[in-house]
């Protein structure tokens, strides 16, 4: 774990994020693991703005010149892997917070709230599911207890009790868990959709929402990591299935991403025949990259460039891939994608695989 990272123990034995942290470091860390990162108003957990257009009826993210002149605005949109775009604005900023981009970055966080509060009507604990008169539920009062009794129902341990993934405390009590998407599903936020939870007080972040930084400080407090797991584990397949039943999925109508160019396409059925966990990790990336192509401008394509060959950086440091078909992969996939810009994307996948080689990414076994 690097220094920047490591945490103290208090009096009580928990852990404790080191008051030295700066902004800037942490950015960098998160990053460094493939993080997409943006910044948060100092001392808040809100997006900082960076523009008085922002408050304007209308103004959106699509036509915000800060975006394309390199300054933060627009929240997670803003989010980057760019080094020298991180050592810029936190350099300058050293008070920002630290903000990670859910969907770019592959995440899915289970937050759970621990706000006691009245209980709902039982409909409203778990989605979906119907809870009988003659189940006492007196003593729920918080998403602790309601994820506690999803994960029962199910014959699991509760997320919140998992010590083999990241999790991270909220100034209020809650806890943000943190896990890894593996299989190229886009899952959706729970916030501010008004329409879909996974359960009571117990909310999702993922594509289209952000999460604050472990280590980050506000003025409520700071978001500490509990235990010794600093990397998000892979999404539980259990929680995957309650993820779909409750709506954490696109629309059926939303366009599938456009299809990887031909000779891509042969990295990933060298990968495993199209069949096992690599091979979809590396189609869902390819894809992404090749969805870009649908417009000219704004679709990310450098940071989804930067983030792909970083995580086939850690799958060919991990023995899933061949190094000589990773690069092709990307390189055919880039030209497709964005012609004429054959030694710009070649430097960005060098970058990318070169760091993320540094970290192996070691996926389950093969079906």
């Amino acid at each position: 774990m690097p220094a920047e990272l490591r945490f103290s123990r208090s009096d009580s034995g928990q852990p404790t994020p080191e008051r030295s942290i700066a902004g800037l470091r942490l950015a960098r860390w998160c990053a460094s693991n493939g993080w997409p990162v943006h910044p948060l108003t100092s001392g808040r957990k809100t997006p900082a703005s960076n523009c008085r257009d922002c408050s304007a009826p209308g103004h959106t993210h699509k036509d915000c010149a800060c975006l394309a002149a390199g300054r933060w605005c627009h929240g997670f949109h803003a989010a980057t892997l760019d080094y020298s775009r991180i050592d810029h604005w936190w350099g300058q900023n050293p008070t920002l917070g630290v903000g990670v981009a859910c969907g770019p970055a592959d995440l899915v966080v289970i937050d759970v709230d621990a706000h006691q509060s009245e209980m709902p009507s039982r409909d409203r604990l778990l989605p979906g599911i119907a809870i009988g008169e003659h189940i006492d539920v007196t003593g729920m009062t918080t998403g602790y207890h309601s994820l506690a009794v999803l994960a029962a129902l199910r014959g699991e341990r509760s997320p919140a009790d998992d010590a083999s993934t990241l999790r991270v405390r909220t100034p209020s009590g809650g806890l943000h868990v943190w896990y890894r998407a593996t299989d190229g599903r886009r899952w959706q936020c729970s916030m501010g959709s008004g329409k879909r939870a996974l359960a009571w007080q117990v909310d999702v972040r993922a594509h289209g929402g952000y999460i604050i930084a472990p280590g980050t400080t506000t003025a409520a407090g700071a978001y500490k990591p509990v235990g010794s797991v600093r990397r998000p584990a892979p999404l539980p397949a259990w929680l995957a299935q309650e993820l779909q039943r409750t709506g954490h999925l696109p629309a059926p109508h939303i366009p599938a991403p456009r299809p990887v160019p031909p000779r891509a396409r042969q990295a990933v059925l060298a990968a495993g025949g199209g069949q096992d966990q690599t091979s979809r990790l590396l189609e869902a990336l390819l894809a992404g990259i090749a969805a870009c192509a649908q417009v000219t401008e704004g679709a990310g394509f450098t940071e989804k460039l930067n983030r792909a060959a970083y995580t086939l950086g850690g799958l060919v440091a991990a023995g899933h891939l061949g190094q000589a078909a990773a690069e092709g992969a990307l390189r055919e996939t880039a030209e497709a994608t964005r012609p004429g810009q054959a030694q710009r994307t070649a430097q960005i996948i060098r970058s990318g695989m070169a760091a993320g080689a540094q970290r192996p990414l070691h996926l389950g076994g093969r079906r």
